[in-house]
């Protein structure tokens, strides 16, 4: 499992550019239901490039890289240094979701970020980022852990909120995304058509979710 650490006596102004600490380039255990959809998903598609925001570690773009060249950010130091280190042949680089990367690289068919969206206190910026990387007639898949009513039941009477909701994991999640939630993230900041896979378990106890929007020609 990855490794976090949040630093202590933050400004608010600082707190943006947090540093989430990697101990290596492998892929964890979200991957094992993440990425058989995802994979499943760049096939259908077939897209000549991807865009990796919010790559973490590269193990996801390593993955990827099967089917199409794939680039990525992520603001780690450590997961960075990961990347470039296990998966040298990548262009991943050390940038923040929060700049403006389309005007450096340019637009890709397709946009992949799992994990990241519950991570951030400004998703609206990320999305609007995200949707000026995806090229016209593009996608982005957007993955992060699944919540619905009977999702939600089953943590309360089985005790587990606690655990879930991760209060005490320093730079942890922070916001928890239902469908209708991270739809209208998506569609605030201009995707049409919005679908979604539920994966890990059965559908109504989904670990997570995967959206995939779309741009329009």
């Amino acid at each position: 499992m990855d490794k976090f650490a949040f630093p202590r006596n933050l400004k608010m102004s600082e707190i943006q550019n947090l540093e989430y600490n990697y101990d290596s380039g492998e892929l964890n255990p979200s991957h094992s239901y993440l990425l058989p959809a995802v994979e499943r998903i760049v096939v259908e598609r077939n897209p000549s490039r991807i865009f990796d925001l919010g790559c973490g570690n590269g193990s996801t773009a390593s993955v990827l890289t099967k089917h199409a060249p794939v680039d990525g950010v992520d603001i780690s130091v450590s997961a960075i240094a990961h990347a470039n280190k296990t998966y040298p042949e990548l262009k991943l680089d050390q940038r923040s979701v929060y700049e403006d990367l389309s005007g450096e690289y340019g637009q890709y068919p397709m946009v992949v970020s799992l994990e990241v969206v519950e991570h951030l206190y400004d998703p609206r910026t990320y999305a609007h980022n995200m949707f000026s990387l995806v090229a016209p007639g593009g996608v982005a898949v957007v993955s992060t852990p699944y919540h619905g009513y009977i999702k939600n039941v089953a943590l309360a009477v089985s005790g587990k909120l606690d655990n879930h909701f991760t209060a005490l994991w320093d730079g942890g999640h922070i916001k928890f995304w239902s469908m209708k939630t991270l739809s209208t993230l998506l569609e605030e900041a201009g995707f049409k058509d919005i679908e979604f896979l539920r994966v890990g378990r059965i559908p109504a106890l989904a670990k997570s979710m995967i959206a995939i929007a779309h741009r329009s020609v």
